[in-house]
């Protein structure tokens, strides 16, 4: 995980040295995050099988540098939130029921 904390450092960096912090807000990155990956989605718009994967490359980094920025202007630790969400989707999603299975939880 520390390479996680070591690349928010160098977003901060990259940001700070550009001023940009500024327009940094948790509403305008959560914007920023579904903007990117709307345009992830995109890439797969027409052709699910075909598709020009450095493109995907660069919209997925997109989404989580914002992803990542959020974390850090919330001061979330982002291994914790991962780790505190997978414990409650194993409660929601457990194996015996919820293996090979694509439904919603409370439809399992």
């Amino acid at each position: 995980m520390d390479d996680i904390k070591t690349l928010q450092n160098e977003l901060e960096a990259f940001n700070k040295a550009r001023d940009w912090d500024q327009f940094h807000t948790p509403a305008n990155l959560a914007k920023s995050i579904s903007i990117e990956s709307g345009e992830l989605l995109e890439c797969f718009q027409w052709d699910e099988e075909h598709y020009d994967f450095e493109a995907v490359k660069e919209e997925l980094a997109d989404v989580f540098a914002y992803a990542l920025q959020l974390a850090t202007t919330l001061h979330l630790d982002v291994k914790a939130i991962i780790e505190e969400k997978m414990v409650k989707n194993g409660k929601k999603y457990p194996v015996e029921k919820a293996k090979g299975r694509a439904d919603k939880y409370d439809k399992l």
